[in-house]
This record gives structure tokens, C-alpha cells and sequence, in this order.
């Protein structure tokens, strides 16, 4: 992984906790396919999606560290 001061060091198999991996693009891709937007408007975040969010990173960086950083996922359904 590099940043713009050159490579990083990224823990092998380390969580991913970007709200970008975990929400963004799934939202985007339901919405690209389950209706025809035509505006901006219709592609438009809410603020309840922002909350949404919050809570939802809360929760998986709460469930993280009780895991030590291991796998977390499955206590999250």
C-alpha cells in the first residue's frame, strides 16, 4: 500500500474499515441497478445514510478490537 510519502506497511490480512469499501460502492451499485436515476438528485446520500454509516463503522470498529484485529465479519449478522 503507498501513500503520497511513499510505501506503507499493512499488516497481512488487517480489517478493512474504509466506510468507502463497506458502504459506498454497495450503495452506489444497488442503486445503479435497482432504478433508472436520471438526475442528481436521485443518486443524492441522504443524511440518514451518513448516520447510517456512523453507526454501522461504530459498531465494526467496536467488533475489531474486541477481536484483536482478527476476523470479525461473521459477528456482525
Amino acid at each position: 500500500m503507498y501513500n503520497s510519502l511513499g510505501p506503507t506497511a499493512w499488516p497481512p490480512r488487517s480489517p478493512d474499515l474504509t466506510p468507502m469499501d463497506y458502504f459506498l460502492w454497495g450503495t452506489v451499485k444497488s442503486d445503479v441497478y435497482s432504478y433508472a436515476a436520471t438526475t442528481q438528485e436521485d443518486m443524492r446520500i441522504t443524511p440518514a445514510m451518513f448516520d447510517n454509516v456512523r453507526h454501522s463503522f461504530i459498531r465494526k470498529i467496536i467488533s475489531c478490537i474486541a477481536q484483536n484485529g482478527q476476523h470479525f465479519e461473521q459477528l456482525l449478522h
